[in-house]
């Protein structure tokens, strides 16, 4: 017995996924892929392990202290197993899909393992399933992405979506203009509006306290943090960056109008390869985030030449996206209908059980014979069985 519960041991922020969980994981995950086909996203299946090098290169360097590394043995060469699936992605979009015309729409679903699982997600293997759209600068490529994240999930019975907006570039180039880089204060400042701690944040802000003041207070209900951001006299790139959010707001308003929408000008934490407007999913009463996304420069490490957009690339190209965490998404889902197993007992003719499984019985065909069909059913996990020809229920 002991034995057996150490073979059944495994590490920490691993697991099993049984039945039927497994099942309805893989038939959510083809559904939301459908989705995503139907808004002309192809999908794509990157490795699971990769060079070190490419891997980990440009922005996916963010990803490094979540990395698995392993020597190949043919190569003799050091492989990383992906954290994140996004990257590869990119990756792909600026080598093998190099001069396929933009913008680019690839889709995928796959496991990621990481070194370190979170307070709110403590699984560090988990399943990915997401976009990318390659090549588009604009308000309405960001936009896009988002809604489509709302509309799939509605479409399974999500409901109460909240989607909390952020532009992680907008901090930044506020302390760079203001000169703050300069003073030596501007990592403290940066911690402290990460931690949301108003005094902190005054005292690293020094004379412009009153402008972070009212930069971290302007968060909430979109109309009104955005409303907020206009009212501060804040320098042109930063308020372009504001602006920006607030045209993204207004063209997914436009396409879902009963959409939750939030807006946090300061977020940063997890938005750290990101360089546009940025979002996260929530959902009242599941525990963390079902995904997120946000703008970033795709294939930094490559050089393309765009078909069709007639540009040369030498340091990547615009892109956005979003990734949904499977394990939090199935909890946001109303439970899965019962599968309708039927229970068959032994010399059924062949044909019969054919024509079963057409009509939608998962039929389960008895390899023995039994005395009492019905209780052989259940025993089997089975509602119904086939007795003397006719389909009846069983009691569990």
């Amino acid at each position: 017995m002991a034995e057996k519960a150490t073979n059944a041991l495994l590490p920490a922020g691993l697991r099993d996924v049984l039945p039927p969980e497994a099942a309805h994981e893989a038939r959510v995950i083809e559904a939301l892929l459908a989705q995503f086909a139907a808004h002309g996203y192809e999908r794509v299946r990157p490795p699971l392990v990769e060079f070190e090098e490419s891997l980990l290169a440009g922005s996916g360097a963010a990803m490094g202290s979540q990395t698995f590394r392993l020597m190949d043995p043919v190569s003799q060469r050091m492989m990383g197993v992906r954290a994140d699936i996004t990257l590869q992605i990119a990756r792909i979009a600026a080598t093998r899909l190099a001069g396929a015309p933009r913008p680019l729409r690839l889709s995928y679903a796959g496991e990621v393992l990481r070194v370190r699982g979170s307070q709110l997600v403590p699984e560090r293997q988990l399943c990915q399933v997401g976009v990318e759209l390659i090549g588009a600068a604009s308000a309405e490529a960001d936009a896009e992405v988002i809604a489509m994240a709302a509309e799939a999930l509605g479409a399974f019975g999500v409901n109460n979506l909240s989607v909390d907006l952020t532009s992680p570039r907008l901090v930044p180039a506020l302390v760079s203009a203001l000169g703050l880089e300069k003073s030596g204060g501007a990592d403290d400042l940066r911690d402290a509006l990460d931690h949301k701690d108003a005094a902190r944040v005054a005292a690293a802000a020094g004379s412009h306290a009153k402008l972070f003041g009212a930069l971290l207070a302007a968060a909430g209900p979109a109309d009104q943090a955005l409303a907020a951001l206009q009212k501060l006299d804040l320098p042109r790139l930063v308020k372009a960056e504001a602006n920006h959010l607030s045209e993204v707001v207004r063209l997914v308003r436009a396409e879902v109008p009963a959409l939750d929408l939030t807006v946090d000008p300061v977020e940063n934490r997890g938005f750290e390869y990101h360089t546009g407007v940025s979002f996260s999913l929530f959902v009242p009463g599941v525990r963390g985030e079902l995904g997120r996304g946000g703008r970033y420069v795709a294939g930094a490490p490559f050089t393309r030449r765009a078909k069709g957009a007639g540009d040369t690339v030498g340091a990547g190209e615009p892109a956005t996206g979003f990734t949904l965490a499977m394990e939090t998404v199935l909890q946001a889902l109303p439970d899965p209908e019962p599968a309708r197993r039927l229970f068959v007992p032994m010399g059924t003719p062949p044909e019969a059980a054919r024509r079963l499984r057409i009509d939608g019985w998962a039929v389960v065909a008895g390899l023995a014979p039994v005395q009492d069909t019905k209780r052989e059913a259940a025993r089997l996990g089975c509602a119904h069985a086939l007795v003397d020809g006719k389909i009846v229920a069983t009691a569990k």
